[in-house]
């Protein structure tokens, strides 16, 4: 059975995209669109790895990663940050919120992908 990944994204064409290359490897797929009830998801699909959007509606991804990390369940939870804006204060607050990666967008298919794979592995 191929490893679960929850996608918390709002922009369609990054759902699909994502979607898309990471099913196309094994993976099985959900995802998710909004920051309010985010959490919620992530508990009901039980991923192995989650890649979340910073900005999202209703709660910023970073609202939703420093929920994850103080979650017992869900602390060690591998979480890869996507974002449109790659300034460096964006960097540094996904790291002290206990991002495992941080990515920028645009991206590359096949970057997602090794980093998906590497959070896992981890």
């Amino acid at each position: 059975m191929g490893k679960k990944v929850l996608l918390i994204e709002d922009e369609p064409n990054i759902i699909e995209a994502i979607s898309y290359i990471l099913k196309r490897d094994g993976w099985i797929v959900a995802t998710h669109a909004d920051g309010t009830t985010a959490i919620a998801a992530v508990e009901r699909h039980a991923p192995d790895v989650v890649i979340l959007d910073v900005m999202l509606p209703g709660r910023s991804g970073f609202d939703v990663l420093q929920d994850l990390r103080e979650g017992e369940a869900t602390t060690a939870l591998p979480v890869l940050m996507l974002t449109a804006r790659g300034q460096i204060k964006d960097r540094e607050m996904a790291e002290r919120l206990g991002a495992s990666r941080f990515m920028t967008k645009p991206f590359s298919n096949k970057e997602v992908l090794a980093c998906v794979q590497e959070l896992v592995q981890a």
